[in-house]
């Protein structure tokens, strides 16, 4: 069985699914800390007229120190939902799939979600569901694990019964094959490169949040993820050397 573990990016690039697709089970790491600086947690790219299009959630982070990933909570003071809404409406209102999509986006951002996890989870089992993501997606604070690092990756796998733990390829550095060869846990890693698909405003841009590639192809979007991306070859780890 295959395993992988991603933070619960906000809104994710097509590279997100396409691992969750390679894999058995998912985990979702609910339990890290949350990352002090810029972090795909909380924000993503899109796409307008004027190129690169940044979206970011707002949280409370000032006085708190540090905190888990699932302890942060959205900020909902201000207008940002609605200018969210109006900056989705004049980016995407002319793709062929945004009137399909657009009122789960509406639904979503305009819900007062008191934790980011919940709304990040919340578009995340959308986007698998429409994107034909069938994998099943585990939190880490379902599992009680407390351990760090690469032992806790390794724990997980062990926990879940997991022969593979899958990572993209740049993860290869930061991970001790020594330890996961001693555990009986293979590495494999995966590459992702961005596929090509039909985009509004100009130039491709690649590695945008998957609700670009869902609002410009629709139902041919599982096919230019999992059929036509070179992210769908996964290449076993290099031996490690002596």
């Amino acid at each position: 069985m295959i395993l992988s573990t991603n933070q619960p990016y906000f809104c994710p690039f097509p590279g997100f699914f396409c691992k969750a697709h390679l894999s058995d089970i998912l985990v979702i790491l609910d339990t890290v800390q949350f990352p002090r600086g810029t972090t795909w947690v909380t924000r993503n790219r899109f796409k307008n007229d004027q190129g690169t299009l940044w979206m970011t959630i707002p949280v409370w982070k000032k006085g708190l120190g540090l905190q888990r990933i699932d302890e942060v909570r959205i900020c909902h003071e201000g207008r940002w939902p609605k200018k969210h809404l109006a900056s989705f409406s004049q980016a995407y209102t002319n793709a062929p799939y945004f009137a399909e999509h657009g009122s789960f986006v509406q639904k979503a951002l305009s819900t007062k979600f008191e934790k980011l996890l919940d709304l990040n989870m919340e578009i995340i089992h959308y986007l698998c569901q429409q994107l034909g993501i069938g994998t099943d997606l585990k939190l880490l604070s379902e599992l009680d694990i407390k351990e760090k690092g690469d032992r806790l990756l390794i724990e997980i796998c062990q926990r879940l019964g997991a022969s593979t733990y899958l990572a993209h390829q740049t993860a290869g550095k930061y991970l001790n094959a020594d330890l996961f060869d001693k555990a009986g846990i293979r590495l494999q890693y995966f590459n992702f490169s961005p596929c090509i698909y039909p985009q509004l405003w100009g130039d491709f841009v690649s590695d945008l949040s998957a609700f670009d590639l869902l609002f410009n192809c629709g139902p041919k979007a599982q096919d230019i993820l999992i059929n036509r991306g070179a992210g769908s070859h996964s290449i076993p780890a290099m031996p490690t050397q002596a």
